[in-house]
């Protein structure tokens, strides 16, 4: 019986990882251990667990619906040698995998992060931070937060706030090269870009009645918002930035909002996640305290 308990351990810690190393890491055993016990357990279930390929492991629809219950069940029995203080936080125990946009994550996401991780011990954070949007099925993301609503049926996802995006410059460059007064004008002003790393092309410039405009020769271009962010506040340029970037510098009279009445919509904030079967408390107690924080915060 413990060695089957052992190998369901290694396998939920090589589900919740998605590696056989990181487990092994984790487990503070070898990575052959790791394998023995996987194979072992396949030749018991009669199903393969894991797609393996040179690069990557990719856990199977069986294999996830396994590691579901196979947590939920060593959870229980963590809790039965757990003092009687830490039996509800223990609950919560596991890896909770999240994606966000670069800034919003470091900005917006992890004080929170943070917050509820400390209120329940076990709980483990595992934040990919990217501009680039995730395969959230197949990378197996719990949560993932991102600008713009979510029509897709295999998620359930929540709008928590909307953001705006503003053109704006510090006094100094307006001093130095006056104010735009329609978008035509930012031709002939310095401005930044951002690129998408996943076309290289530039972002365009978004303004109100889906008017766009894409500098064709930026002061400065980047692929990271809070370097763009802090170009703008250097005075070398104009820059489109969101909201949750801008709005603390705006108030500070750091930058100044320019081309106001071309203003575009905000864009909606959204928290979701799969619907993938049961939903665990870990998930759910960090998918709602996300929900919370963000609206809060808007």
């Amino acid at each position: 019986m413990l060695n089957r308990l052992e190998m369901l351990r290694i396998f939920v810690a090589a589900a919740e990882t998605g590696s056989f190393k990181q487990a092994a890491i984790q487990l503070g055993i070898s990575p052959q251990a790791v394998t023995r016990a996987i194979q072992e357990l396949e030749r018991l279930q009669g199903e393969m667990l894991f797609h393996r390929n040179t690069r990557k492991i990719r856990i199977t629809e069986f294999g996830e619906q396994l590691a579901s219950r196979a947590g939920d069940s060593l959870r229980q029995v963590d809790t039965l040698f757990a003092p009687q203080g830490s039996r509800q936080s223990s609950e919560f125990e596991g890896v909770v995998h999240l994606t966000a946009p670069k800034a919003l994550g470091r900005i917006g996401m992890l004080p929170v992060l943070a917050d509820i991780a400390m209120q329940h011990p076990g709980l483990r954070i595992d934040l990919n931070l990217s501009d680039v949007p995730a395969h959230v099925i197949d990378e197996r993301i719990d949560i993932g937060v991102r600008f713009g609503l979510l029509r897709d049926s295999r998620f359930v996802a929540r709008k928590v706030a909307k953001y705006a995006f503003h053109v704006v410059g510090t006094p100094a460059l307006i001093d130095r090269v006056g104010m735009p007064g329609q978008v035509r004008d930012l031709e002939s002003l310095p401005t930044t870009i951002m690129h998408d790393v996943t076309t290289g092309r530039a972002w365009p410039w978004l303004f109100k009645g889906g008017q766009h405009f894409t500098p064709t020769r930026p002061a400065f271009t980047s692929n990271d918002s809070e370097a763009e962010r802090d170009a703008v506040l250097s005075g070398l340029a104009f820059g489109q930035i969101a909201g949750f970037l801008a709005d603390t510098h705006i108030a500070a009279g750091e930058l100044v909002p320019v081309l106001q009445a071309f203003a575009p919509e905000p864009w909606d904030l959204c928290v979701y996640r799969p619907q993938r079967g049961p939903v665990p408390k870990r998930v759910r107690v960090v998918f709602d305290g996300l929900v919370k924080a963000l609206a809060d915060k808007a």
